[in-house]
């Protein structure tokens, strides 16, 4: 069964266009346990929304898992893991997080709740309501 995720990443370290130049990136450098625990989780073909933090602070697009937990060697291999994803498209229109704080549909919306968390699972009906609300 699919599961859906949003991950977050500071745009002008690693963003939505950088994803798209590479075509497969390798999201590593996540350093908090329960983000770890929620990419430990994951299993290819799981689609993930791709969030711009700090600058944007907005939904931007999607993404699959494309190959599912391995050691992250940037950081501590015997605790952290890396996941690998591929873009599949972008968003018609970003989603803003002032917006989705004002969807009743998102109201337990992990990020909302957690606002730290990088990695996130989103449920089927708050997965549907982001993709209706980034649609054109």
């Amino acid at each position: 069964m699919r599961q859906y995720w949003l991950m977050k990443s500071e745009p002008d370290a690693y963003g939505w266009d950088d994803l798209i130049a590479e075509g497969e990136g390798t999201w590593d450098g996540v350093k908090n346990a329960q983000a770890s625990n929620n990419m430990k989780a994951m299993k290819k073909g799981d689609e993930v929304f791709f969030y711009h933090s700090r600058q944007g602070l907005e939904v931007v697009g999607i993404m699959e898992v494309s190959e599912e937990q391995s050691p992250d060697v940037t950081t501590d291999p015997d605790r952290w893991v890396v996941v690998k994803v591929k873009p599949v498209r972008k968003l018609s229109k970003p989603v803003p997080l002032k917006a989705m704080k004002q969807n009743p549909t998102l109201a337990n919306l992990a990020i909302l709740r957690q606002t730290r968390l990088s990695v996130a699972p989103v449920t089927a009906e708050e997965w549907d309501a982001i993709l209706a609300m980034g649609a054109a």
